[in-house]
């Protein structure tokens, strides 16, 4: 399942590269964005996102759950695994407010 994934991944990725040049070639309209490549924007700021949001839940979900497991067997190490934890969880949600932030910027040049 995991191969079939990346080669999927692998060939979006070319043939909107290969579009991304064939568009070129041809020019860019007279006003403004084509249609077609203000779609792909949209598109790409939403998936854009919606991946960021997945990898951070599944990040932090698996830094509480080490944290936790952690505690469980140490109790008294709970002030020592509690303040690495939240830096880890504000550095794991900042790499989504990063990616909030580019999906912004490709949204505002719609």
């Amino acid at each position: 399942m995991r191969k079939l994934l990346t080669t999927t991944m692998l060939l979006a990725v070319f043939i909107g590269a290969s579009y991304g040049v064939v568009m070129a070639a041809e020019g860019a309209p007279a006003g403004g964005l084509d249609p077609i490549v203000k779609a792909c924007i949209a598109i790409a700021a939403g998936l854009g996102l919606g991946i960021a949001a997945l990898g951070g839940a599944i990040g932090q979900g698996k830094a509480i759950a080490s944290a936790l497991d952690g505690i469980g067997r140490n109790p008294g190490a709970s002030g020592k695994i509690m303040t690495p934890m939240i830096l880890g969880l504000a550095m794991i949600e900042s790499l989504v407010i990063y990616s909030l932030v580019v999906s912004l910027l490709l949204f505002f040049k719609l």
